[in-house]
């Protein structure tokens, strides 16, 4: 789960007409693209999510970062700057930016991420950290590290985090694509640093998309409710069920939109009605799980050397540390 949140500055509303255009009439199976549903709502519940007792890949993540932050802060000498791809509000990042301030007096914090709400909350949350500078970078990942990458100093590396497990948002061809492109923005001596949810019982798994209290189906939800609001459509929130299904084939988990009814929706402001059978699905999220040489491995094929991984056994989950060959 975490996709890149919401829509690039500027270009929110074509590209959200566009993609509701070709995921509700396309003619295919019925579908709308992840990054959708990170608006300021859907970030808010994601963090909510995050902290639920089914989910417990933020919790394999906190501890892997307490644990080897001072590791992963050796990893070049100082001076070393910090971007966050899909910050969220920075809480992750914590520990990392805690052990680079106490190795050099100042340390540079770049928070990349689209939604407005979380950047404000980034420099709520890490603005006490004693020497670090929170400069939030409203963009998409791509060019907000390449932003991030201009603003460094000279003589100053810089550490791009990609944590949370979020490269299981793109399937496997996509997510080499994705190394390679974060690979020819950075420049050797540079750093990255990538979670990777494992392979686990797959009634683990379903449970982390389907919590017991509702939160994400109602972070699911929340995407119809965007789509009313900005494009003047009028979805039942009622008439919908959030489903999580596993793909065995695919080694994915899928969260879907399931229509309780047959209904008609009008979405106004793009002039087009969109039909419903029962049981039709608006497939929202992807997310793909790895074995653990999986990453280094697709890493190593899109020019980065792996200088090391850490696992969590609790929850299966790994971090690993790259650098541009």
């Amino acid at each position: 789960m975490r996709a890149e949140s919401a829509i690039p500055p500027g270009q929110d509303g074509r590209d959200l007409a566009r993609a509701v255009r070709d995921g509700l009439a396309g003619g295919g199976p019925k579908s709308l693209p992840s990054r959708l549903l990170y608006d300021d709502l859907g970030s808010t519940l994601f963090e909510a999510i995050t902290r639920l007792p089914e989910y417990g890949l933020t919790r394999a993540d906190d501890r892997l970062l307490a644990a080897h932050a001072s590791e992963i802060a050796a990893f070049a000498h100082p001076p070393l700057a910090v971007a966050e791809l899909g910050s969220g509000s920075g809480r992750k990042a914590r520990p990392i930016l805690a052990a680079i301030a106490r190795r050099q007096p100042e340390v540079a914090y770049y928070p990349i991420d689209l939604s407005k709400a979380a950047l404000a909350q980034c420099r709520v949350e890490l603005g006490g950290i004693h020497g670090v500078g929170v400069e939030p970078i409203l963009a998409s990942y791509g060019d907000g590290l390449s932003e991030a990458v201009a603003r460094t100093r000279s003589g100053e590396r810089l550490l791009a985090l990609f944590l949370g497990g979020t490269i299981g948002n793109f399937d496997r061809g996509e997510a080499v694509l994705f190394l390679g492109d974060i690979r020819s923005r950075l420049r050797p001596g540079d750093g990255f640093l990538i979670g990777t949810d494992l392979m686990k019982p797959v009634p683990a798994l379903l449970a982390a998309y389907d919590d017991a209290l509702g939160v994400t189906a109602a972070f699911n939800k929340n995407l119809l409710v965007r789509l009313n609001r900005e494009v003047d459509a009028d979805f039942d929130l009622a008439r919908f069920d959030h489903e999580a299904r596993w793909n065995d084939a695919e080694r994915r988990v899928e969260m879907h939109l399931v229509a309780r009814s047959a209904q008609r929706v009008t979405l106004r402001a793009l002039d087009l009605v969109v039909e419903f059978r029962e049981g039709e699905m608006i497939w929202t999220e992807s997310s793909y799980r790895y074995e653990k040489e999986e990453l280094p491995a697709m890493a190593a094929r899109s020019g980065f050397d792996c200088l090391e991984q850490w696992a969590d056994e609790e929850w299966s989950f790994a971090e690993t540390l790259l650098t541009p060959r």
